[in-house]
Protein backbone atom coordinates (compact mmCIF):
# COMPACT_ATOMS: atom_id res chain seq x y z
CA UNK A 1 0.00 0.00 0.00
CA UNK A 2 2.40 2.25 0.78
CA UNK A 3 4.45 1.68 -2.16
CA UNK A 4 0.91 2.31 -4.24
CA UNK A 5 1.23 5.70 -2.70
CA UNK A 6 4.58 6.97 -3.24
CA UNK A 7 3.89 5.65 -7.37
CA UNK A 8 0.67 7.46 -6.91
CA UNK A 9 2.78 11.14 -5.68
CA UNK A 10 4.38 11.73 -9.00
CA UNK A 11 1.59 11.19 -10.77
CA UNK A 12 -0.54 13.40 -9.01
CA UNK A 13 2.66 15.94 -10.08
CA UNK A 14 1.89 15.50 -13.60
CA UNK A 15 -1.66 15.43 -13.68
CA UNK A 16 -1.66 18.96 -11.48
CA UNK A 17 0.54 20.78 -14.20
CA UNK A 18 -1.36 19.44 -17.00
CA UNK A 19 -4.79 20.86 -15.36
CA UNK A 20 -3.28 23.87 -14.17
CA UNK A 21 -2.09 24.61 -17.92
CA UNK A 22 -5.46 23.87 -19.03
CA UNK A 23 -6.62 26.58 -16.85
CA UNK A 24 -4.26 29.18 -17.18
CA UNK A 25 -4.94 29.14 -21.49
CA UNK A 26 -8.69 28.44 -20.97
CA UNK A 27 -8.37 31.86 -18.27
CA UNK A 28 -6.66 33.14 -21.24
CA UNK A 29 -8.72 32.60 -24.32
CA UNK A 30 -12.02 33.52 -22.07
CA UNK A 31 -11.70 37.40 -22.40
CA UNK A 32 -11.38 37.10 -25.97
CA UNK A 33 -14.80 36.34 -26.25
CA UNK A 34 -16.04 39.14 -23.91
CA UNK A 35 -14.19 41.76 -26.28
CA UNK A 36 -17.03 43.10 -28.36
CA UNK A 37 -19.37 43.56 -25.60
CA UNK A 38 -17.00 45.73 -23.55
CA UNK A 39 -16.04 47.50 -26.38
CA UNK A 40 -19.74 48.28 -27.00
CA UNK A 41 -20.36 48.93 -23.10
CA UNK A 42 -16.98 51.04 -22.96
CA UNK A 43 -17.15 52.54 -26.31
CA UNK A 44 -13.81 51.41 -27.04
CA UNK A 45 -11.92 51.99 -30.24
CA UNK A 46 -10.27 48.56 -32.51
CA UNK A 47 -6.89 49.67 -31.35
CA UNK A 48 -8.47 49.67 -27.61
CA UNK A 49 -9.62 46.19 -27.89
CA UNK A 50 -5.93 45.34 -28.85
CA UNK A 51 -3.95 46.98 -26.46
CA UNK A 52 -5.97 45.29 -24.13
CA UNK A 53 -5.10 42.18 -25.65
CA UNK A 54 -1.39 43.30 -26.17
CA UNK A 55 -0.76 44.34 -22.51
CA UNK A 56 -1.57 40.69 -21.62
CA UNK A 57 1.55 39.62 -24.22
CA UNK A 58 4.31 41.79 -23.03
CA UNK A 59 3.74 41.67 -19.13
CA UNK A 60 4.03 38.37 -19.89
CA UNK A 61 7.05 38.47 -22.05
CA UNK A 62 8.74 40.60 -19.44
CA UNK A 63 7.68 38.00 -17.13
CA UNK A 64 9.33 35.40 -19.07
CA UNK A 65 12.73 37.31 -19.67
CA UNK A 66 13.53 38.34 -15.88
CA UNK A 67 11.71 35.26 -13.90
CA UNK A 68 11.41 32.33 -16.27
CA UNK A 69 14.44 30.36 -14.87
CA UNK A 70 12.71 30.91 -11.32
CA UNK A 71 11.43 27.52 -10.71
CA UNK A 72 15.01 26.10 -11.72
CA UNK A 73 16.12 28.45 -8.35
CA UNK A 74 13.76 28.34 -5.78
CA UNK A 75 11.27 25.15 -6.72
CA UNK A 76 8.11 24.45 -8.56
CA UNK A 77 5.44 24.82 -6.00
CA UNK A 78 6.78 28.48 -4.62
CA UNK A 79 6.14 29.45 -8.12
CA UNK A 80 3.14 27.69 -8.92
CA UNK A 81 1.42 28.88 -5.95
CA UNK A 82 2.91 33.27 -6.72
CA UNK A 83 1.68 33.12 -10.07
CA UNK A 84 -2.11 31.06 -9.40
CA UNK A 85 -2.85 33.69 -6.84
CA UNK A 86 -1.66 36.12 -9.17
CA UNK A 87 -3.78 35.02 -11.71
CA UNK A 88 -6.71 34.26 -9.64
CA UNK A 89 -6.82 38.30 -8.41
CA UNK A 90 -6.46 39.19 -12.06
CA UNK A 91 -9.12 36.82 -13.16
CA UNK A 92 -11.65 38.60 -10.41
CA UNK A 93 -10.33 42.79 -11.19
CA UNK A 94 -11.16 41.43 -15.06
CA UNK A 95 -14.82 39.96 -13.82
CA UNK A 96 -15.80 43.29 -12.48
CA UNK A 97 -13.74 46.20 -14.31
CA UNK A 98 -15.46 49.04 -15.35
CA UNK A 99 -13.21 51.16 -17.32
CA UNK A 100 -10.69 51.00 -19.50
CA UNK A 101 -8.07 51.22 -17.28
CA UNK A 102 -8.68 48.42 -14.41
CA UNK A 103 -8.41 46.14 -17.87
CA UNK A 104 -5.58 46.92 -18.43
CA UNK A 105 -4.39 46.36 -14.79
CA UNK A 106 -6.41 42.89 -14.99
CA UNK A 107 -4.61 42.18 -17.84
CA UNK A 108 -1.58 42.78 -17.30
CA UNK A 109 -1.20 41.04 -14.01
CA UNK A 110 -2.81 38.23 -15.47
CA UNK A 111 0.33 38.52 -18.00
CA UNK A 112 2.69 38.38 -14.82
CA UNK A 113 0.97 35.27 -13.78
CA UNK A 114 1.10 33.43 -16.70
CA UNK A 115 5.09 34.48 -17.19
CA UNK A 116 5.58 32.88 -14.08
CA UNK A 117 3.28 29.86 -14.50
CA UNK A 118 3.85 28.68 -17.96
CA UNK A 119 7.54 27.87 -17.78
CA UNK A 120 7.17 26.40 -14.36
CA UNK A 121 4.09 24.46 -14.92
CA UNK A 122 6.02 23.08 -18.26
CA UNK A 123 8.91 22.19 -16.69
CA UNK A 124 7.06 20.46 -13.64
CA UNK A 125 5.12 18.52 -16.42
CA UNK A 126 8.39 17.13 -17.74
CA UNK A 127 9.76 16.54 -14.05
CA UNK A 128 6.64 14.31 -13.25
CA UNK A 129 7.25 12.91 -17.00
CA UNK A 130 6.73 9.06 -16.23
CA UNK A 131 9.65 6.71 -17.31
CA UNK A 132 6.98 4.06 -19.35
CA UNK A 133 5.87 7.47 -21.72
CA UNK A 134 8.64 8.71 -23.23
CA UNK A 135 7.92 11.93 -24.88
CA UNK A 136 4.19 12.37 -23.30
CA UNK A 137 5.13 15.45 -21.65
CA UNK A 138 6.14 17.10 -25.12
CA UNK A 139 2.97 15.61 -26.17
CA UNK A 140 0.75 17.11 -23.06
CA UNK A 141 2.60 20.58 -23.37
CA UNK A 142 1.49 20.84 -26.71
CA UNK A 143 -2.16 19.76 -26.95
CA UNK A 144 -2.90 20.87 -23.06
CA UNK A 145 -2.64 24.03 -23.77
CA UNK A 146 -4.75 23.87 -27.01
CA UNK A 147 -7.35 21.95 -25.18
CA UNK A 148 -7.72 24.99 -22.66
CA UNK A 149 -7.52 27.39 -25.48
CA UNK A 150 -10.55 25.43 -27.41
CA UNK A 151 -12.78 25.07 -24.11
CA UNK A 152 -12.18 27.73 -22.94
CA UNK A 153 -13.45 30.33 -25.94
CA UNK A 154 -16.27 27.85 -26.47
CA UNK A 155 -17.43 27.92 -23.27
CA UNK A 156 -17.49 31.38 -22.70
CA UNK A 157 -19.08 32.22 -26.11
CA UNK A 158 -22.13 29.39 -25.29
CA UNK A 159 -22.32 30.48 -21.42
CA UNK A 160 -22.48 34.37 -23.47
CA UNK A 161 -25.04 32.97 -25.39
CA UNK A 162 -26.73 31.12 -23.11
CA UNK A 163 -26.87 32.60 -19.28
CA UNK A 164 -27.67 36.34 -17.90
CA UNK A 165 -24.68 36.66 -16.28
CA UNK A 166 -22.08 35.30 -17.91
CA UNK A 167 -19.29 37.35 -16.74
CA UNK A 168 -19.78 35.59 -13.30
CA UNK A 169 -20.39 32.19 -14.86
CA UNK A 170 -17.17 32.03 -16.59
CA UNK A 171 -14.79 33.89 -14.16
CA UNK A 172 -16.08 32.79 -10.66
CA UNK A 173 -15.39 29.20 -10.99
CA UNK A 174 -11.51 29.85 -12.89
CA UNK A 175 -10.90 32.35 -9.94
CA UNK A 176 -11.89 29.05 -7.47
CA UNK A 177 -9.98 27.00 -9.68
CA UNK A 178 -6.83 28.35 -9.34
CA UNK A 179 -7.09 29.18 -5.66
CA UNK A 180 -7.34 25.65 -5.51
CA UNK A 181 -4.33 25.02 -7.49
CA UNK A 182 -2.22 27.45 -4.94
CA UNK A 183 -2.95 24.82 -1.93
CA UNK A 184 -2.92 21.93 -4.05
CA UNK A 185 0.99 21.67 -5.88
CA UNK A 186 1.87 21.79 -1.96
CA UNK A 187 0.43 17.85 -2.01
CA UNK A 188 3.32 17.25 -4.82
CA UNK A 189 6.79 16.26 -4.20
CA UNK A 190 9.85 19.45 -5.16
CA UNK A 191 11.95 17.62 -7.29
CA UNK A 192 13.91 20.45 -8.27
CA UNK A 193 17.11 20.71 -5.59
CA UNK A 194 16.98 25.01 -4.12
CA UNK A 195 20.19 26.73 -5.30
CA UNK A 196 21.19 30.20 -4.37
CA UNK A 197 20.32 32.54 -6.62
CA UNK A 198 23.37 34.67 -7.66
CA UNK A 199 23.73 37.90 -8.74
CA UNK A 200 22.57 37.81 -12.27
CA UNK A 201 20.60 34.51 -12.79
CA UNK A 202 17.51 36.56 -13.28
CA UNK A 203 19.41 38.99 -15.62
CA UNK A 204 17.26 39.14 -19.25
CA UNK A 205 19.10 36.62 -21.33
CA UNK A 206 17.84 35.10 -24.81
CA UNK A 207 19.77 32.30 -24.87
CA UNK A 208 19.27 28.67 -25.21
CA UNK A 209 22.30 26.13 -24.31
CA UNK A 210 25.12 25.99 -27.57
CA UNK A 211 24.11 22.74 -28.35
CA UNK A 212 20.49 23.56 -29.18
CA UNK A 213 21.29 26.85 -31.11
CA UNK A 214 20.92 25.11 -34.74
CA UNK A 215 17.83 23.53 -33.86
CA UNK A 216 16.02 26.26 -31.39
CA UNK A 217 16.69 28.38 -34.81
CA UNK A 218 15.20 25.67 -37.31
CA UNK A 219 12.27 26.27 -34.67
CA UNK A 220 11.93 29.79 -34.97
CA UNK A 221 9.94 30.81 -37.90
CA UNK A 222 7.82 28.03 -37.54
CA UNK A 223 6.89 29.16 -33.57
CA UNK A 224 6.29 32.64 -34.94
CA UNK A 225 3.45 31.55 -37.65
CA UNK A 226 1.65 29.62 -35.49
CA UNK A 227 1.44 31.76 -32.61
CA UNK A 228 1.01 35.09 -34.85
CA UNK A 229 -2.16 33.21 -35.89
CA UNK A 230 -3.10 32.29 -32.83
CA UNK A 231 -2.83 35.28 -31.38
CA UNK A 232 -4.86 36.86 -34.51
CA UNK A 233 -7.81 34.77 -34.15
CA UNK A 234 -7.95 35.35 -30.19
CA UNK A 235 -7.38 38.89 -30.82
CA UNK A 236 -9.94 39.37 -33.83
CA UNK A 237 -11.43 36.55 -34.59
CA UNK A 238 -14.88 37.16 -32.82
CA UNK A 239 -15.38 40.64 -34.91
CA UNK A 240 -13.87 38.90 -37.90
CA UNK A 241 -16.62 36.44 -37.41
CA UNK A 242 -19.67 38.61 -37.28
CA UNK A 243 -18.40 41.48 -39.58
CA UNK A 244 -16.91 39.55 -42.64
CA UNK A 245 -18.53 36.64 -42.86
CA UNK A 246 -22.19 36.46 -41.06
CA UNK A 247 -21.96 35.02 -37.67
CA UNK A 248 -24.88 36.06 -35.58
CA UNK A 249 -23.89 34.85 -31.89
CA UNK A 250 -21.02 34.52 -29.55
CA UNK A 251 -21.33 30.58 -30.60
CA UNK A 252 -20.24 31.47 -34.16
CA UNK A 253 -17.26 32.87 -33.12
CA UNK A 254 -16.65 30.05 -30.47
CA UNK A 255 -16.33 27.71 -32.93
CA UNK A 256 -13.71 29.34 -34.96
CA UNK A 257 -11.47 28.71 -31.75
CA UNK A 258 -12.42 25.65 -30.81
CA UNK A 259 -11.56 24.28 -34.42
CA UNK A 260 -8.22 25.81 -34.21
CA UNK A 261 -7.58 24.20 -30.96
CA UNK A 262 -9.11 20.75 -31.24
CA UNK A 263 -7.72 20.25 -34.95
CA UNK A 264 -4.11 20.85 -33.23
CA UNK A 265 -4.95 18.54 -30.54
CA UNK A 266 -6.18 15.55 -32.94
CA UNK A 267 -2.92 16.17 -35.38
CA UNK A 268 -0.59 16.07 -32.34
CA UNK A 269 -2.19 12.72 -31.35
CA UNK A 270 -2.11 11.21 -34.50
CA UNK A 271 1.68 12.61 -35.00
CA UNK A 272 3.10 11.81 -31.95
CA UNK A 273 4.63 8.76 -32.75
CA UNK A 274 6.41 9.80 -36.12
CA UNK A 275 10.03 12.17 -35.54
CA UNK A 276 9.95 15.37 -34.85
CA UNK A 277 11.74 16.20 -38.61
CA UNK A 278 8.28 14.63 -39.57
CA UNK A 279 6.06 16.27 -37.35
CA UNK A 280 7.75 19.95 -38.19
CA UNK A 281 7.49 19.53 -41.86
CA UNK A 282 3.64 18.89 -41.54
CA UNK A 283 3.10 21.53 -39.29
CA UNK A 284 4.82 24.07 -41.72
CA UNK A 285 3.12 22.44 -44.50
CA UNK A 286 -0.31 23.00 -42.98
CA UNK A 287 0.68 26.40 -41.67
CA UNK A 288 1.17 27.55 -45.72
CA UNK A 289 -1.91 25.89 -46.82
CA UNK A 290 -4.45 26.20 -43.93
CA UNK A 291 -3.89 30.25 -43.88
CA UNK A 292 -3.92 30.81 -47.87
CA UNK A 293 -7.65 28.32 -47.67
CA UNK A 294 -8.58 31.22 -44.70
CA UNK A 295 -7.82 33.99 -47.34
CA UNK A 296 -9.71 32.19 -50.07
CA UNK A 297 -12.58 31.72 -47.57
CA UNK A 298 -12.88 35.50 -46.31
CA UNK A 299 -13.07 36.33 -49.67
CA UNK A 300 -16.08 34.40 -50.48
CA UNK A 301 -17.48 35.37 -47.11
CA UNK A 302 -18.12 31.68 -46.30
CA UNK A 303 -18.30 31.26 -42.76
CA UNK A 304 -18.23 27.06 -43.31
CA UNK A 305 -15.03 27.28 -45.93
CA UNK A 306 -13.17 29.46 -42.96
CA UNK A 307 -13.72 27.02 -40.08
CA UNK A 308 -12.57 24.04 -42.47
CA UNK A 309 -8.94 26.32 -43.17
CA UNK A 310 -8.59 27.31 -39.65
CA UNK A 311 -8.94 23.99 -38.74
CA UNK A 312 -6.01 23.04 -41.11
CA UNK A 313 -4.40 25.78 -39.47
CA UNK A 314 -4.83 24.50 -35.90
CA UNK A 315 -3.13 21.17 -37.17
CA UNK A 316 -0.17 23.18 -38.30
CA UNK A 317 -0.03 25.31 -34.72
CA UNK A 318 -0.23 22.43 -32.65
CA UNK A 319 2.19 19.88 -34.09
CA UNK A 320 4.87 23.21 -34.93
CA UNK A 321 4.87 23.55 -31.23
CA UNK A 322 5.14 19.51 -30.73
CA UNK A 323 7.91 19.18 -33.01
CA UNK A 324 9.89 22.19 -31.43
CA UNK A 325 9.60 20.30 -27.88
CA UNK A 326 10.47 16.99 -29.22
CA UNK A 327 13.32 18.04 -31.10
CA UNK A 328 14.82 20.44 -28.13
CA UNK A 329 13.52 18.49 -24.99
CA UNK A 330 15.35 15.09 -25.30
CA UNK A 331 19.01 17.16 -25.57
CA UNK A 332 17.56 19.56 -22.70
CA UNK A 333 19.10 19.01 -19.01
CA UNK A 334 16.92 19.40 -15.87
CA UNK A 335 18.81 22.02 -14.65
CA UNK A 336 17.91 24.08 -18.03
CA UNK A 337 14.23 23.07 -18.50
CA UNK A 338 12.74 25.98 -17.05
CA UNK A 339 14.88 28.16 -18.94
CA UNK A 340 14.82 27.12 -22.40
CA UNK A 341 10.76 27.08 -22.15
CA UNK A 342 11.04 30.35 -20.99
CA UNK A 343 12.67 31.03 -24.37
CA UNK A 344 10.86 28.93 -26.69
CA UNK A 345 7.73 30.64 -24.82
CA UNK A 346 9.29 34.48 -25.50
CA UNK A 347 9.64 33.83 -29.08
CA UNK A 348 5.93 32.59 -28.99
CA UNK A 349 4.58 35.43 -27.43
CA UNK A 350 6.24 38.26 -29.41
CA UNK A 351 4.89 36.67 -32.05
CA UNK A 352 1.44 36.47 -30.12
CA UNK A 353 1.46 40.17 -29.66
CA UNK A 354 2.75 42.03 -32.01
CA UNK A 355 0.81 41.33 -34.98
CA UNK A 356 -2.17 41.61 -32.62
CA UNK A 357 -1.23 45.62 -32.82
CA UNK A 358 -0.13 45.88 -35.94
CA UNK A 359 -3.61 44.70 -36.56
CA UNK A 360 -5.32 46.75 -34.30
CA UNK A 361 -3.58 49.96 -36.26
CA UNK A 362 -4.57 48.74 -40.06
CA UNK A 363 -7.72 47.25 -38.80
CA UNK A 364 -9.59 51.23 -39.98
CA UNK A 365 -7.22 51.70 -42.88
CA UNK A 366 -7.65 48.28 -44.40
CA UNK A 367 -10.84 46.67 -42.99
CA UNK A 368 -10.61 43.15 -40.99
CA UNK A 369 -10.64 41.13 -44.05
CA UNK A 370 -8.03 43.43 -45.72
CA UNK A 371 -5.52 43.10 -42.36
CA UNK A 372 -5.88 39.45 -41.96
CA UNK A 373 -5.37 39.13 -45.62
CA UNK A 374 -1.92 40.92 -45.43
CA UNK A 375 -0.72 39.05 -41.83
CA UNK A 376 -1.62 35.88 -43.82
CA UNK A 377 0.28 36.02 -46.62
CA UNK A 378 3.64 37.17 -43.89
CA UNK A 379 2.37 33.78 -41.99
CA UNK A 380 2.82 31.84 -45.47
CA UNK A 381 5.94 33.41 -46.01
CA UNK A 382 7.25 32.36 -42.67
CA UNK A 383 5.98 28.96 -43.09
CA UNK A 384 7.91 27.89 -45.78
CA UNK A 385 10.97 29.73 -44.65
CA UNK A 386 10.63 27.21 -41.55
CA UNK A 387 9.90 24.36 -43.74
CA UNK A 388 13.59 25.03 -45.79
CA UNK A 389 14.93 25.33 -42.57
CA UNK A 390 13.83 22.07 -40.96
CA UNK A 391 14.96 20.11 -44.48
CA UNK A 392 18.64 21.42 -44.52
CA UNK A 393 19.00 19.60 -41.08
CA UNK A 394 20.56 16.26 -41.72
CA UNK A 395 18.00 13.45 -41.80
CA UNK A 396 19.95 10.70 -39.47
CA UNK A 397 19.17 7.52 -41.14
CA UNK A 398 19.07 5.79 -38.10
CA UNK A 399 20.00 5.81 -34.10
CA UNK A 400 18.97 8.80 -31.69
CA UNK A 401 16.54 10.79 -33.82
CA UNK A 402 16.74 14.68 -34.71
CA UNK A 403 20.91 14.51 -32.96
CA UNK A 404 22.13 14.88 -36.00
CA UNK A 405 26.02 16.23 -35.46
CA UNK A 406 24.99 18.07 -31.81
CA UNK A 407 27.41 15.63 -30.07
CA UNK A 408 27.27 18.00 -27.06
CA UNK A 409 24.76 16.48 -24.81
CA UNK A 410 24.49 17.50 -21.16
CA UNK A 411 24.24 14.01 -19.42
CA UNK A 412 21.11 14.22 -17.94
CA UNK A 413 19.44 14.15 -21.47
CA UNK A 414 21.24 11.36 -22.55
CA UNK A 415 18.71 9.11 -21.60
CA UNK A 416 15.90 10.36 -23.03
CA UNK A 417 17.22 10.58 -26.71
CA UNK A 418 16.54 7.01 -27.31
CA UNK A 419 12.83 6.99 -27.57
CA UNK A 420 12.66 9.16 -30.00
CA UNK A 421 13.69 6.80 -33.10
CA UNK A 422 12.64 8.28 -36.65
CA UNK A 423 9.77 6.29 -36.91
CA UNK A 424 8.23 5.23 -33.94
CA UNK A 425 6.33 2.03 -34.03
Amino acid sequence: MAGDCIRQIPRRGFVLSLAATILMMAAASAPSLFYPQIAEQLGLVPVATTLVFAVYTFTLLAALLYLGPLSDHIGRRPVVTAGSLALALSLAMFWFADSLATLLVARALQGLAAGLLIPALSAMMIDFEPPSHPNIAALWNTIGPMIGLGTGALGAALLLDLTPEPTAAVFGPLVLAFLTVAATVWSTPELVPKTRIRRGDLRPRFMVPLHLRRMFTAGVPAIIAGWATNGLFLALGAGLVGSELGGSTHTHAGIVIFALAISGITASSVLQRRSARTISLYATSALAFGTAASIVALALGSYPAYVVSVAIVGSGFGTAFLGVLRTLMPHTASSERAAVMAVIYTVAYLAFGVPTIVAGLLVPVLTLSGTMTILGAIIIALSLVATVLRLRIPHPAAGPAETDDFSELPTDSRRRTAPDQEEQP
